[in-house]
């Protein structure tokens, strides 16, 4: 816990743009951490819980939510969702100050982000797009990897802001660089999650005890978080702790429409992908992306 004089002279101004799994506990850690947070949701009833929760405060629009704030971070849904809480007369461009700093959460398309940098800076504002890793359990519990691409200046700014909900935050180079590097985080994470899946239904159709393999080959080079943290659930068919499937989807045709644009293969991340569309028909579209394992028991 920071003391009083850390947060005195770290407290800044901020709003919060989209309280959804994710974004609701990383809004909290801010006003915990002694910053002045102002939050935008589009079911307004979802900012006010947060209010009552955590004090701070709402607004009925992004322009409004932004005004005199220091940094603006948003966290939604897609491109559009992106677009329509930064432009337009109620977006939060048009009530940001000269020299704030837009710090953007969402996972989206690198176009976008670049698309969004220069429009910011015709309002003299900086844009930093800075997708984020770890689940609705990382963000409650204040430990996402953040992956960060614009100005330097820009980051440096906000860096200690996004401190207060980062286990690791890193700039990896100019604008898109973070939602480049949050795409080869989904292309490593749909190969793992289904190798997993098809390690742990091997393990039961051969009788094994899924427990015991686990064990023993989380300790070699098998090892992984989602092993560690996912197979119990993945074991007794419970999918209902993480990203959903719909999103997984959303983020691996942004993959695979950016492999295309930069001429990189991505084979394994195209056959995952109709994989999770298989769960989707299932009826999994808001399963977490450990239910690819429930497709394989579907195979028999």
């Amino acid at each position: 816990m920071r003391n009083s004089q850390q947060r005195e002279s770290t407290m800044a101004k901020l709003a919060f743009l989209g309280l959804g799994v994710m974004g609701y506990p990383m809004a909290g850690h801010l006003q915990e951490a002694g910053h002045q947070v102002t939050v935008y949701n589009r079911t307004a009833a979802k900012a006010a819980d947060w209010v009552a929760q955590y004090g701070g405060a709402s607004a009925p629009t992004p322009r409004e939510a932004a005004q005199g704030a220091d940094f603006v971070m948003s966290c939604v849904g897609n491109d559009d969702d992106l677009r329509a809480v930064c432009l337009g007369k109620d977006g939060a461009f048009k009530g940001m100050k000269t020299g704030a700093v837009f710090v953007d959460h969402t996972t989206v398309s690198a176009a976008v982000t670049r698309e969004l940098c220069k429009e910011a800076k015709g309002h003299g504002v900086s844009f930093v797009d800075a997708p984020i890793s770890g689940g609705q359990a990382g963000a409650e519990n204040g430990q996402l990897s953040v992956m960060c691409g614009g100005e330097q200046a820009a980051y440096d700014k906000a860096e200690p802001v996004i401190a207060a909900y980062a286990k690791i935050c890193r700039r990896l180079g100019e604008s898109g660089a973070g939602q480049v590097t949050k795409m080869c985080n989904q292309i490593a994470i749909a190969g793992l999650v289904q190798g997993l899946s098809e390690s742990l239904n091997f393990a039961e159709k051969a009788g094994l005890d899924i427990a015991d393999v686990v064990e023993v080959i989380s300790q070699g080079a098998a090892g992984s978080w989602q092993m560690s943290n996912r197979y119990q659930t993945m074991a007794d068919d419970e999918f209902e702790h993480g990203f959903a499937v719909d999103w997984m989807r959303k983020d691996l045709k942004i993959c695979l429409q950016t492999g295309d644009e930069i001429g990189a293969s991505l084979p394994v991340t195209a056959l995952v992908d109709q994989f999770y569309k298989e769960v989707q028909a299932m009826g999994g579209a808001r399963w977490d992306t450990s239910s690819l394992i429930a497709r394989l028991r579907k195979l028999g």
